[in-house]
């Protein structure tokens, strides 16, 4: 069984304070709001209703934690955090954003991966790279194109190559992994559970993050 589809609600973080103690290795996905974050996490976690898209874009502010592992066990955790970059998102909401998720990002020891999504109709935008900005140089990064499917080959990996020039630019050095994806047409599935299941592993996890299994989430 793949450790993805072992995916389960665990809990929701609204404030700082109610943070999961840090131990599990953890894999986050941020994307702007109407990217797909949504429908690629329960595509990719073999779940249709996991992961919830509000019906307004930039409603929903909290962060969200999903359990791997066995039931009676959490091997790792998967966190979906607000969609940003919303246009009509109150300031108050923005500033929300900017000392939950963006905290999170920036200082989570646990985080091991930032799956970050990008509407392969819209490239690589300003507030795209200011939220890539907050999160911690040591943290793996993989950008998926989402909705590739509205685009024919031959633009799909044109548009590919243009993000991976502009990554390249923003941020030298990074090493920033660029799949084409579509949860529609299941394209790059497979290469992005790897990647994620990668930075999952026991290996890849903290020293002390063997005993994550025996740690209470809350």
């Amino acid at each position: 069984m793949r450790l993805l589809s072992t995916a389960r609600f665990a809990t929701t973080v609204a404030l700082p304070r109610q943070m999961p103690p840090e131990g599990p290795p953890e894999v986050a996905f941020v994307g702007r709001s109407n990217s797909g974050k949504s429908t690629a996490i329960n595509t990719l976690c073999e779940r249709r209703r996991l992961a919830f898209a509000s019906r307004t874009p930039g409603r929903t502010q909290a962060l969200n934690f999903f359990a791997l592992g066995p039931a009676d066990t959490v091997s790792a955790l998967l966190v979906d955090t607000p969609g940003y970059g919303y246009a009509k998102v109150p300031l108050g909401v923005k500033s929300g954003w900017d000392s939950l998720a963006g905290p999170y990002l920036r200082n989570r020891r646990s985080l091991k991966g930032v799956v970050v999504m990008l509407d392969i109709r819209r490239e690589l935008t300003p507030a795209d790279a200011a939220m890539l900005d907050w999160i911690d140089p040591s943290v793996g990064l993989l950008v998926l194109l989402t909705k590739s499917d509205k685009f024919g080959h031959e633009q799909r990996q044109k548009v590919r190559r243009a993000v991976v020039a502009a990554l390249a630019a923003a941020f030298p050095g990074r090493g920033i992994e660029v799949i084409v994806f579509s949860a529609n047409a299941r394209l790059g599935l497979d290469e992005t559970r790897a990647r994620i299941e990668d930075w999952l592993a026991p290996e890849a996890s903290a020293p002390d993050a063997s005993e994550a299994g025996t740690r209470p989430l809350v």
